[in-house]
Parts: structure tokens; sequence; C-alpha cells
């Protein structure tokens, strides 16, 4: 793992107490179960219909899952998958497609089991990550049934303004099911 690997752990250590989970035996595990992946601007991560390889960390770039209905934005230090498809060998249910050059350390499925069988720093991680996106997905759902467009556009500007300046107008209004165009009206009557 590169020097820059730091970010990851320091990710890691959001999500855990490193002080009972054993983070430097995390960090000495990972140097050689986690690999380096760059992905060009429009380089896809996974295809729809392939099988997943890995799951990421993402160092830097800006990953999008699906292309005609984006359903997730995966940003520097947070980390995506096509997790159906990596962790069950199952055809990916979607793209995931880099939208500016990445930096990506990625783990196969092999490594990552091991991981999160022997290492309990991991263990904690992916569990807490995984209970965060839980919660994250519950939300998003019941913010498209209950908020106007205007209200779920206001939510993601006051939550996640990174992403408003980060990623093209058009990936934003689809994963905020909003067409571009009435997205453009919102932004317009927002400034």
């Amino acid at each position: 793992m590169a020097k820059n690997a730091n970010h990851f752990f320091d990710y890691i250590e959001t999500f855990i107490n490193s002080a009972d989970a054993g983070l430097k035996e995390l960090v000495l595990e990972s140097k050689n179960a986690f690999t380096h992946l760059h992905l060009k601007k429009n380089d896809f991560f996974v295809r729809e219909g392939e099988i997943c390889q890995y799951f990421c960390y993402i160092e830097s770039g800006i990953d999008i899952d699906g292309e005609e209905k984006t359903t997730y934005l995966a940003l520097r230090n947070s980390v995506t998958s096509s997790l159906n498809s990596f962790l069950f060998g199952k055809p990916s249910r979607k793209n995931i497609k880099a939208i500016s050059d990445c930096e990506l350390y990625v783990i196969d499925l092999p490594n990552f089991k091991k991981l999160v069988e022997t290492n309990a720093a991991f263990h904690q991680f992916y569990y807490n990550l995984i209970e965060k996106q839980l919660c994250l997905i519950d939300d998003y759902r019941i913010d498209l049934l209950t908020l106007t467009p205007e209200e779920r556009y206001l939510k993601l500007l006051s939550t996640e303004p990174k992403l408003l300046q980060e990623v093209p107008l058009h990936y934003l209004a689809s994963f905020l099911g909003i067409s571009s165009r009435h997205m453009s009206r919102i932004r317009k009557n927002v400034k």
C-alpha cells in the first residue's frame, strides 16, 4: 500500500474504537490484502451483468453507481462496491463508473473474508459501515417518498455540499429523483 493509505486507516478509525480493536494489526494485514487501482475518467469499476471483483476505498476521485439512474455517489474517503455481486458472485445490477480520475485501494473477496473473520478492527469497521449505510438507505428512501424535490435538494446542500460542487448536475438530479431541467430551476431559486 502507498503512503496515502494513511487516509484509508483514518477513515476506518472513524468507525471503530482503535484502542480495543487492534488497528495496528489491521494496518499490517491490509498492506498485503489491499492493492492500488487507478481508474481514468469514464472507466468502469464494474459493469452491469459482470461480477464485481472488489470492495474498494476511494482515495481520490468520484464514482457513481448507475448511469441512467444514479443510485449512489461515492466521493474521496468513502467506500463502494456492488456488494451483492461482490459477496455472492451474482451479476451486478448496476454500473459503477469513475466520473473523474480515481485512486482506489481494492481488496478481493478471499482477502476481504479473511480480514472480516480474523481481524477485529476490520470486522468492527465493516459491521459499523454496513449499519451506517443501512440507515442512510432508509433515510434516502423515506426522503424520496416524503420530501419535495426542493426539500431533497436543500437537504443535500446542507448535508453533502461537496457533492454539489464536484458532481455534474445530471447525476445529482438523477440521484435526487428530479429531472435535470427541474434541478436547474431549483438551483436558481436557492441561490
